[in-house]
Order: C-alpha cells, then structure tokens, then sequence
C-alpha cells in the first residue's frame, strides 16, 4: 500500500527530522485515511493540486519527459541515488 511506501522510503532514507512536503494528485489513495496518519506521524505536509486546476502537474511531467529523451539519459537506470543526483546537476547547470 501506498502508505507503507511512504513509510519506508522516509525511514530508510533517514530525513524523518526534517521538513518534507509531499506533493500528490487529489486521488482516494493520496488523500485517504491510512495516508493522512501515516503523514502526519511522520511529519510530511500534503501539498494537493489546485482545485478546477489541471495544469500543476503537467510541467513537472514534462520536465521528466524531458530529461528521459536527453542523449546521455542512462537507459538500464541509475546504479546508485548519488549517480542519479550527479546526472541531475549536470543536466540542470
């Protein structure tokens, strides 16, 4: 379930002292129950699309679609979260 994904990915990483903002589409799964105690226990702030507003998220989906068409976008993935953070900064500077 998607909250335990949640869970896990907060705890494994080790930033459960800090601020985190999660940002997710207004569907049942992202806004139900077991998700909200699960944020809130954990301390992460909900950040919803705009109501009537269906262009939040497109830009971010772009800016994906972007990256992954990019020449030197590795296509078997990154081997480890650093390589994926080095590609990024040099893709973004």
């Amino acid at each position: 379930m998607a909250f335990n994904l949640i869970r896990q990915a907060v705890l494994v990483e080790g930033c459960i002292t800090r601020p985190l903002v999660l940002h997710a589409d207004n569907g049942s799964p992202m806004k139900g129950a077991a998700m909200k105690t699960t944020m809130e226990k954990l301390g992460i702030t909900a950040s919803y699309s705009r109501p009537r507003v269906s262009n939040d998220n497109p830009f971010s989906e772009a800016l994906f679609r972007t990256c992954k068409y990019r020449p030197n976008w590795p296509t078997k993935g990154f081997a480890t979260k650093a390589d994926a953070q080095a590609w990024v900064r040099t893709f973004a500077s």
